[in-house]
């Protein structure tokens, strides 16, 4: 027994018959259930594999004279030099026979397409392209609706570096405060939410962020942040703003509240562990020690990002498979000891 999916993955595909890959893998397919984006070496060549829902980003793109590259964000295979690259629709198989040749095979399952919101929100890269969409475009619409339906009284719109400087541009033309920087990001530390305690996401907070005191002392500030998972880094941020002289600290999401936690492969904890479950965003302000507190809603994300098929399960609850909300990740871990 393992607690990995992804060897539970390769030890249901090695079970799965078929005269080729392809065929075992679109059999496989029909058994896994979630999201997933792969890449398999085999003696027949390389195979990319996304989930049918389409719940995670992939795509491939071709180097040089023969080559192909696949990646999960198309910032990566700009970067490697491809010439041209395309995104791997839901459900498919592409098959990369080490020539140049590509085939494409795509699986029939019907599912709802399904698109992670938190993707575009946090976790994809501002010069990706994904479902036709730049992230960063997406970003500062984000902050540009935040704006409207969120307003405040402040001389500085400041973001909390690096995944909402994007919103806080937007924020900052559409309310006309000017933008500034006011945090300083170490680019050592990676992210902090997704860390498996409160103290390693505390302690990497103080390490990851430095304020800059020219500009924060004495002034009204918007602190924008992508989102509030725990909330156990965004009380350390308010207080290095204020520790810096920040006369009042007006923080604004742009993201709605997050009230579920993730099947999907996005480790946010269990119910428990969020902070917006239970409280107005008045009550989260005080614990974070923010003057006032707003959120972005669930139909602003959904116009800033502007596609067909989004997963927003994190934020309203609406998951587009079942799932076991009593399953966390750490389910398997033991069990079966001793077992080869």
């Amino acid at each position: 027994m393992t607690g990995s999916d992804s060897e539970l993955l390769a030890m249901m595909l090695a079970g799965t018959p078929g005269e080729t890959w392809t065929e075992r893998i679109a059999r496989a397919m029909r058994s896994w259930v979630g999201a997933y984006s792969l890449v398999l070496l085999t003696r027949e060549g390389v195979f990319a594999v996304r989930d049918p829902w389409g719940y995670r980003p992939l795509a491939w793109g071709r180097i040089g004279s023969g080559g192909c590259a696949v990646a999960s964000e198309t910032s990566a295979l700009r970067v490697m030099g491809c010439s041209d690259f395309e995104e791997i629709p839901p459900g498919a198989i592409l098959h990369f026979d080490g020539e140049g040749h590509v085939e494409r095979a795509l699986t029939g399952i019907e599912a709802p397409p399904a698109a992670c919101s938190f993707e575009y929100v946090y976790f994809s890269r501002p010069d990706s392209v994904w479902n036709g969409k730049n992230i960063h475009a997406v970003r500062r619409r984000l902050g540009e609706l935040l704006a409207e339906e969120a307003p405040a009284s402040a001389d500085l719109v400041i973001p909390v570096p690096d995944s909402s400087i994007a919103a806080a541009i937007g924020y900052a033309q559409k309310s006309g405060i000017p933008f500034g920087e006011g945090l300083v990001k170490n680019r050592y530390i990676g992210r902090t939410f997704i860390e498996p305690t409160r103290a390693l996401r505390r302690q990497g907070v103080a390490l990851k962020f430095s304020p800059l005191r020219e500009t924060l002392e004495g002034a009204r500030i918007v602190l924008v942040d992508d989102s509030i998972v725990r909330g156990t880094t965004t009380a350390p941020i308010v207080a290095l703003c204020r520790s810096a002289g920040a006369k009042e600290i007006h923080l604004r999401i742009a993201s709605p509240r997050i009230l579920h936690p993730c099947y999907m492969g996005v480790d946010m904890g269990t119910e428990q562990d969020l902070i917006a479950v239970g409280r107005e965003p008045a009550e989260i302000a005080a614990m974070v020690g923010a003057d006032s507190l707003a959120y972005l809603s669930i139909d602003g994300l959904s116009r800033a990002i502007g596609i067909e098929g989004l997963c927003r399960a994190c934020f309203d609850g609406k998951y587009h498979i079942p799932v076991d909300e009593g399953f966390t990740k750490d389910c398997f871990e033991g069990f079966g000891k001793g077992a080869v």
